[in-house]
């Protein structure tokens, strides 16, 4: 019953501006109306514009999110470390530390994973997966909500954890949350690199076909603003790039 009522009101004020809209622009068409019919519709088209936009690239997302399916099979790509169980290594301190972020078991991630292991064979003898979730109007709805927003993070650092660990190598995982990604892994990354003194932290960033400027705009470029934070720091960055 209550979608109905929010329905009805939906409804009813939808009718009311659209037929103020339509009154207002056919009385004063030859006044001004037209540049509000204008303006509307160039609007729609913009909108319009932007969603195409937005579901291309929720398509291309999909695409990388087949290598989940591969992942869950326990093998690694180009056979690095093979396809069986191996036992996971003790922490060794002295050794080289992967910190990646990631933003669930998801394409991304994997990508961005595989693509490390690719570029650096047995560079990197540990780990760590580092998962910060945005708390802000949309999911923070009660105390509830949010311990279900930490637990879901939780177990999605720890997916990226097991599988390191069955193809041995050491992984830890840390999972936090917070209102700015950027903020919140600039003050875990101090800690961080006093346990991993040797840590290079890694984020991958999709590449589209053509660099417009248009996808800068539209998309969400966190990983250049953490490696702008962190190298104000003094902490190494790297950004691999994932085609799109």
């Amino acid at each position: 019953m209550r979608w109905r009522r929010k329905l009805l009101i939906n409804g009813v004020g939808f009718m009311l501006t659209t037929g103020i809209l339509v009154s207002l622009c056919v009385v004063k068409f030859f006044e001004g109306g037209w540049v509000t019919l204008l303006v509307t519709g160039l609007l729609i088209g913009l909108a319009l514009r932007i969603k195409r936009h937005y579901s291309r690239t929720h398509s291309a997302l999909r695409r990388l999110d087949d290598l989940v399916s591969v992942v869950e099979q326990n093998v690694l790509p180009n056979g690095a470390n093979g396809s069986a169980a191996k036992p996971a290594p003790a922490f060794d301190p002295k050794g080289k530390t992967a910190v990646v972020f990631v933003n669930g078991f998801n394409g991304l991630g994997l990508h961005t994973l595989f693509t490390l292991i690719r570029m650096f064979p047995e560079v990197f003898k540990n780990f760590l997966f580092v998962q910060v979730g945005v708390v802000d109007a949309g999911n923070f709805k009660g105390t509830a909500e949010l311990e279900r927003l930490k637990e879901h993070i939780r177990g999605e650092v720890k997916r990226y954890v097991n599988y390191m660990q069955k193809n041995g190598f050491y992984a830890e995982g840390v999972a936090e949350t917070g209102i700015d990604v950027v903020t919140e892994i600039g003050e875990l990354a101090p800690g961080i690199m006093q346990r991993f003194p040797h840590a290079v932290f890694v984020g991958g960033q999709l590449v589209f076909p053509q660099d417009r400027w248009v996808d800068r705009l539209l998309h969400n470029y966190v990983v250049f603003a953490l490696q702008r934070r962190l190298y104000q720091s003094g902490y190494p960055f790297l950004v691999l790039p994932i085609r799109v």
